[in-house]
């Protein structure tokens, strides 16, 4: 048997993924026939780091509560009890950067 006929054998044609149907993309249809959903693309390291990368981001940044005044303009408040939760402390066991990071994530 010739060791480079497996190599340079003539492969099957691939599948035309076009012809799939309109809506072929909902619910998590692929052409190789896995499921994707949201458990399935955390588990692939390249979503898992971007999701983390942009929960990180958003979660850094400033988080103010507004009151929208009478003349249709709007003022920040810091004595709001919602501007304490989501500021400062959520929970005891979580930081406001860590439980930001959290939403953002799941």
């Amino acid at each position: 048997m010739n060791p480079f006929k497996r190599l340079f054998h003539s492969r099957d044609k691939p599948k035309d993924s076009l012809n799939r149907g309109r809506y072929s993309f909902l619910f998590g249809g692929t052409t190789s026939g896995k499921t994707v959903n949201e458990r399935t693309a955390m588990q692939t390291t390249a979503v898992y780091a971007c999701v983390r990368i942009l929960a990180e981001a958003i979660a850094g940044l400033p988080l103010h509560v507004y009151r929208y005044r009478l003349d249709g303009g709007k003022e920040r408040i810091a004595q709001h009890p919602l501007y304490y939760l989501l500021h400062n402390e959520p929970n005891p066991e979580m930081t406001s950067f860590v439980f930001r990071e959290t939403l953002m994530s799941h």
